[in-house]
Order: structure tokens, then C-alpha cells, then sequence
């Protein structure tokens, strides 16, 4: 897999809400780039507010990496968020639809994981998060 385009390692500092639409915008241009349908496109936008929130949320503040990446035929965006926070205990359960360790719906990794291609996360208690989300292009270059 190869990294790719101007967006190659462009980083988005998540400190408060605001920065929130700043991320979602760059995903979003990113994904044109790469030749996301529009609907791949919100998709990975929506999954990336969802996970920025919960960066804000748990952890205060972390940030996200954005890349356009390629493996031969497809073109895709993948986005990487870290934090320092206090971790997620179980990741299994933090997955479950309906789960929530803050009273919320419970939705936003569980809704996350099913809008993009790929999703993986992983995090301890103290160690903080890295989640990874990969959406591709369904379109061969």
C-alpha cells in the first residue's frame, strides 16, 4: 500500500468541536481526491465525526492522520486517530450496539466499524486509542 497526494500524513489536532467540521471538510476533499462516490465519501465523513467526538469526549484531545493510500487497482482514504486518554477496558464490549460508558445511544464506534471498509481499534486501560478507518474507492483507477 502506498501513500499518496498532498494529504500524505496531514494531520488534524482534535482539541474541541470546532476542529470537528475542520476534519470532516479535509476527509471530505481527500476523498474526491482518491475518487470516492459521494456516497463513500459522507460515509467515511460521518464515521470520522462519530470517532473525533468520542476522541473529545473520552480523551479531551488527541488527533487525527489523514492519507490517501492505494494498493495496486483501488485508491482509498485512510484516517488514524490517537489519543492519550484513559483507554477502553473492552474494546469487544465498546463495540456492542447500545453500549455506552457515558449514557449516550451507544452508537458512534459500533455505527462507525459498518460505514467504512475497514475499521480496527485498539486500546488498554492507561495506554489511550488508535482507531483506524479505511474506505476505498469502488472504482478502479
Amino acid at each position: 500500500m502506498t501513500r499518496e497526494g498532498a494529504f500524505a500524513d496531514a494531520v488534524v489536532l482534535l482539541r474541541d468541536e470546532s476542529d470537528v467540521p475542520v476534519l470532516r471538510d479535509r476527509v471530505r476533499r481527500l476523498g474526491r481526491e482518491q475518487g470516492l462516490s459521494r456516497v463513500e465519501v459522507e460515509s467515511l465523513a460521518t464515521a470520522v465525526s462519530e470517532i473525533a467526538r468520542n476522541v473529545l469526549d473520552h480523551a479531551g484531545e488527541g488527533f487525527a492522520t489523514l492519507d490517501a493510500v492505494a494498493d495496486g487497482v483501488r485508491s482509498g482514504v485512510q484516517v488514524t486517530f490517537r489519543d492519550a486518554g484513559q483507554g477502553i477496558a473492552n474494546v469487544e464490549l465498546a463495540l456492542q450496539d447500545g453500549y455506552s460508558s457515558r449514557g449516550g445511544l451507544g452508537l458512534g464506534l459500533a455505527g462507525a466499524s459498518r460505514m467504512v471498509d475497514e475499521f480496527s481499534i485498539e486500546s488498554a486501560p492507561g495506554s489511550g486509542t488508535l482507531v483506524t478507518l479505511r474506505q476505498w474507492s469502488r472504482q478502479t483507477r
